[in-house]
């Protein structure tokens, strides 16, 4: 039997400034710390696009941040995009924290279970109120909010269509252009 050594955050910072994770793309998720898959060039530029659509829609009304880290309790993941509160500068000194963020995004093309199963359960758990996994694949749109003891209790699937982020009802994004 396999005893794995938990890591906090405070430990995984620690890690960083000493060097000993350089050169390596990785994430902390759930006090271990895993190897982030490769990015293609199709995940890469539909997220980079979808962050740009994003910062149009919200100029001035949240920050987008994109491929950055965020901080949770026992997680430090990089979401795709994270929309967070302005200003910019309240994040100098540390990371986005889950009373800063308003919704986060994945984009899934070879990190589709990883991002429906296990980031699932750490969003929830942090209380990300919401939080969207854009399926490459079968070109949809899963929608989770409402989280409730460590799971959403709402999940929506939409390929065409618009959506509103809970945080922002007034806005249409519309899925189909996060989708290209």
């Amino acid at each position: 039997m396999k005893i794995l050594a938990k890591w906090s955050v405070e430990d995984y910072h620690r890690m960083i400034e000493a060097g000993v994770l350089r050169d390596r793309r990785l994430e902390l998720l759930a006090g271990e710390i895993i190897e982030v898959s490769p990015e293609t060039p199709l995940h890469y530029n539909t997220a980079k696009r979808g962050a740009r659509y994003l910062e149009e829609l919200l100029a001035g009304r949240a920050e987008v941040r994109f491929n950055g880290p965020i901080t949770l309790s026992d997680s430090e993941p990089e979401p795709d995009i994270a929309i967070v509160r302005p200003p910019e500068s309240r994040y100098d000194a540390r990371h986005p924290n889950p009373e800063d963020i308003f919704f986060l995004v994945e984009v899934a093309q070879t990190s589709l279970k990883k991002d429906l199963e296990l980031k699932k359960s750490i969003y929830a758990a942090a209380e990300i109120q919401e939080y969207w996994v854009l399926d490459l694949q079968s070109r949809k749109i899963t929608v989770f909010r409402e989280p409730q003891e460590g799971d959403y209790s709402l999940e929506q699937e939409l390929s065409r269509g618009n959506l509103s982020p809970i945080a922002f009802p007034d806005i249409k994004v519309t899925v189909e252009r996060l989708l290209t």
